[in-house]
């Protein structure tokens, strides 16, 4: 059984993201859900399946099943960080598959800037808690001190990063970040822990999102422009930043090598690409994991414009998390600019003719990687 073509996203929607004092997680996520139902057309009542996912909640998917008054046939509340959304995609479409439901509900809503709570990110490793840790910042700051020195990087080459997800940003009226950024400015801004300095960080954000993914054969018939799960991979090999097999290579290549696979795709045939981008960094190693440049080869590809607007190969959009919002999690946000671009609602940032895009996710530090190819 391939889960491939099997599925669609029918339904998207948000609420809250930036800054939403006084609304905690589950309300988020139940704002963003009722807008997500609204936008496939669909009842609550026709909602058989549930996954949903914050920083602080046991039982999100009880909680927020609860609050919808939604019974559900089937839930999953996986947790295996920012990439936990695509994660969700694939084992919804695997029980949709199987006939255990027909229409997830895929949830997560996160107060982070609002109440300044990351205890979600405080389980520090045991090898590591010695060290006191900023965690997850310090890990990925090893990863780049290394991949900058194997690859003979300055800091230029991360703040390019930056500075593309900017140009995207000013795009994006719904953006956090949205003036210019010079190089200047980049790199006189503060330091955080080497190499990174403050714009070489995701955004702290609040924020509620959902999707609705429907068996294939009803989404014609809904609301919207229903947008296909073609293929999807997912891949992890170490826990702690410290097991890493190669701090300059991420399970990224098996679980892009999979989706591909699925999909009958190669990168040649993405139009749009969606990353999760907590560091400067992600943009780099993913843009080489995911085979759309050699490795080591990431750096040059930035540099000549290839991810900015106008570019071949349009990156993050939207902003990303570096630009646009980063309510703890930004996996599922991936997601849904992947289903906006393909519905051709972009508005100023549409690509033209977007038919395939790929949102890939990460969770832990560089721990947990899924990749998700869908099409119009």
């Amino acid at each position: 059984m391939t889960i491939a073509k099997n599925v669609a996203i029918t339904g998207i929607g948000t609420f809250g993201l930036g800054s939403a004092p006084g609304w905690n997680p589950p309300e988020l996520m139940q704002a963003a859900a009722l807008r997500a139902v609204d936008d496939a057309g669909l009842k609550l009542s026709d909602v058989d399946g549930i996954c949903a996912s914050t920083f602080y909640h046991f039982f999100p998917t009880l909680t927020a099943a609860e609050q919808l008054g939604i019974k559900p046939r089937w839930s999953n509340a996986d947790m295996v960080g920012g990439s936990s959304f695509m994660n969700h995609v694939i084992h919804a479409a695997a029980a949709i598959g199987a006939g255990l439901c027909n229409h997830v509900l895929i949830l997560y809503g996160s107060d982070a800037r609002s109440s300044r709570n990351l205890n979600g990110l405080a389980e520090t490793p045991l090898t590591e808690s010695p060290f006191e840790p900023l965690v997850p910042l310090s890990g990925y700051a090893l990863a780049a001190s290394r991949y900058m020195h194997e690859f003979n990087l300055s800091r230029e080459d991360l703040g390019r990063v930056h500075i593309a997800a900017r140009q995207w940003a000013a795009l994006n009226p719904e953006a956090e970040l949205r003036a210019p950024l010079s190089m200047e400015e980049y790199l006189a801004s503060r330091m955080i822990a080497t190499p990174f300095c403050k714009f070489d960080c995701c955004l702290v954000s609040d924020g509620g999102a959902a999707l609705v993914l429907s068996r294939a054969e009803l989404a014609g018939n809904m609301r919207r422009k229903p947008i296909y799960l073609l293929g999807a991979g997912a891949a992890h090999w170490h826990r702690e930043i410290t097991q890493m097999p190669d701090l300059t290579t991420t399970a990224a290549t098996e679980s892009s090598s999979r989706a591909y696979e699925m999909a009958g795709l190669g990168p040649e045939d993405i139009d749009v690409v969606q990353l999760y981008d907590a560091f400067t960094l992600n943009v780099l190693l993913f843009l080489e994991d995911l085979g759309f440049c050699s490795k080591g080869g990431a750096a040059q590809l930035v540099a000549d414009g290839v991810i900015s607007p106008g570019g071949k190969l349009p990156v993050n959009t939207n902003g990303g998390g570096l630009c646009f919002t980063h309510p703890g999690m930004y996996g599922l946000l991936c997601i849904i600019e992947a289903v906006v671009q393909l519905r051709g609602d972009a508005g100023a940032r549409q690509i033209e003719n977007a038919k395939t895009a790929i949102a890939h996710g990460n969770g832990g530090t560089l721990s947990h990687q899924a990749t998700l190819i869908l099409g119009s």
